[in-house]
């Protein structure tokens, strides 16, 4: 898996899996110490309704780290 893929199972950002795709996609192009704020405005267009983004955001960071 890409450490993004990895961050998402670890971190519980995918839940159905309906948005993660997306949310991964939109997720690749941002730097490695993307802020909140940042990764919020990334992904504003791809809509999850299982989580309260919480986990998705740690994923992102994680992932964007590299692990």
């Amino acid at each position: 898996l890409h450490p993004l893929q990895d961050a998402f199972v670890v971190e519980g950002g995918a839940q159905c899996g309906i948005c993660t795709p997306g949310m991964i996609m939109a997720s690749l192009r941002l730097p490695r110490k993307a802020t909140t704020a940042t990764i919020q405005e990334a992904l504003a267009g791809n809509l999850c309704r299982c989580t309260g983004y919480e986990a998705i955001y740690r994923a992102v960071k994680k992932g964007a780290r590299g692990g």
